[in-house]
């Protein structure tokens, strides 16, 4: 009887500072997943019995009496945003320490990020379906180093997200794997000194993590990606070529939300040699550079997933949102997943057109920086920025017309550098809002607003301010 007693007492706790906060996401379980099949499709068995759990609060109560200085400096690490957070950052040097770029560098992060949305989903299921209360919650002598979670404490949403993007980055860069179990590690030891998740919270957030990661890399292993290029694109005039081209199969890889690659193909560019293709390439030859352009091309140079990171980072921090663990491995996920699907629309425009690039049409024109190894059409980085500010608008509507601002300079930042063409631009721009489209509608959000920003596409970059 006292125990049965003590465990109402802790769920009767729990409920009282729930309805006092605030649940975080209680139905966030239900939500839409992008590989396994849902969220009750991963629950775990139930967490320990009483006498468990007070054994686990002693271990908890010797790990707070011991903290150091530098388990305080690694609690605050890892507890900084959400527990996707210090994951896609992680991502993010992998991506550049290996120099994966256009469609393998989205690649990556959108396995990672859909395998932390997925991860997210499936812990939020077990949370509630179990409501176990939070050390604190259950024995109020527990000293916590940190705020706790408005959430149940099982499994651990930290060591769910950083098992699964642990087991893909292994899976993407083997020769890390080491490196990428230390963190996990870490991350695990941050958790139990912050006395803020009982031990077999932890150990089922693993378990959990690692089940959702594999099932990611399962599908990741049938994308195509790994299929060899046998052909050729000879030298010939007016014609895009090239001796190393730059993924030249990655229009025919397997999406996330398109039906395919080459579902929203885009019209063919003006052809060369007519007046219209004369405007475009007269419209790079003839633009002044400025400081300013010369900036913007070349912050944008480098990467068109960093720039939007930093974005979704900014608006998660600045809304509150980086404390919803559920929600911001979603908008994670839908800000990859959007840059993915569009840099496989893209690519398969680019290799169905081979249009040249400027300096390509015109030797007088020179680029800022050395010229890509793919076609000119679409700009990629427009692409890519148009898909991420269709999806954001979603998240964020009140700042549609920043995303909108955001997602022009990235694909006008290609112009000023002399390597597109302002159509390249236009027509990226576009391609990406309406993969956002299919994105929205795929992880079960409504799109209304971007209807908004597909109107508002016809502000093109072409009628920017120069």
């Amino acid at each position: 009887m006292k125990r049965q007693a003590r465990n109402w007492a802790g769920l009767a706790l729990l409920l009282t500072v729930q309805q006092l906060h605030g649940a975080i996401e209680p139905k966030a379980g239900t939500w839409k997943t992008w590989v396994i099949a849902n969220g009750s499709s991963h629950r775990l068995k139930g967490p320990p019995g009483d006498a468990e759990t007070q054994s686990e609060l002693g271990e908890l109560k010797r790990r707070i009496s011991q903290r150091e200085p530098a388990d305080i400096d690694a609690i605050h690490y890892w507890s900084s945003g959400s527990p996707a957070y210090r994951w896609i950052q992680i991502a993010q040097r992998e991506v550049a320490g290996h120099g994966l770029g256009g469609p393998a560098g989205t690649r990556a992060m959108s396995l990672v990020a859909a395998a932390m949305n997925d991860a997210m989903v499936a812990a939020w299921d077990s949370k509630y379906a179990y409501n176990r209360p939070r050390p604190s919650q259950t024995d109020a002598s527990i000293s916590t180093a940190i705020s706790v979670p408005d959430s149940p404490s099982y499994p651990s949403e930290h060591l769910t997200a950083a098992s699964a993007a642990g087991a893909v980055l292994s899976y993407l860069f083997p020769d890390r794997k080491a490196a990428f179990d230390a963190l996990v590690a870490a991350d695990r030891e941050s958790r139990l000194y912050a006395g803020t998740e009982f031990p077999s919270d932890v150990t089922a957030g693993i378990t959990l993590g690692q089940m959702v990661g594999q099932d990611v890399i399962a599908w990741a292993r049938s994308d195509g990606s790994d299929t060899k290029f046998i052909g050729s694109f000879p030298a010939s005039p007016g014609v895009w070529s090239s001796s190393n081209p730059s993924f030249p199969l990655a229009g025919s890889w397997s999406t996330w939300a398109l039906p395919s690659g080459s579902y929203l193909r885009l019209d063919p560019p003006p052809a060369f040699g007519s007046p219209a293709m004369a405007a475009q390439i007269a419209g790079v030859k003839g633009f002044d550079r400025t400081v300013d352009t010369a900036r913007i091309a070349w912050v944008w140079q480098a990467s068109f997933i960093d720039p939007w990171l930093d974005t979704v980072n900014r608006y998660l921090f600045e809304t509150g949102l980086s404390n919803n663990p559920p929600k911001a491995a979603q908008v994670y996920a839908i800000t990859m997943v959007a840059q993915h699907d569009a840099s496989i629309a893209c690519w398969d425009t680019k290799y169905t057109y081979l249009e040249l690039r400027p300096p390509q049409a015109d030797p007088q024109i020179t680029p800022l920086f050395p010229l890509p190894a793919h076609p000119s059409y679409p700009s990629g980085h427009a692409c890519a920025s148009g898909a991420a500010a269709g999806v954001l608008a979603s998240a964020f509507p009140e700042s549609t017309a920043y995303f909108l601002d955001r997602a022009r300079e990235g694909g006008i930042s290609t112009f000023y550098a002399g390597i597109h063409y302002l159509n390249d631009v236009d027509a990226g721009i576009s391609l990406g809002i309406s993969v956002a489209h299919f994105v929205l509608q795929k992880a079960g959000l409504a799109d209304a607003v971007t209807d908004l920003a597909m109107k508002a596409r016809d502000a093109t970059v072409t009628n920017t301010p120069q």
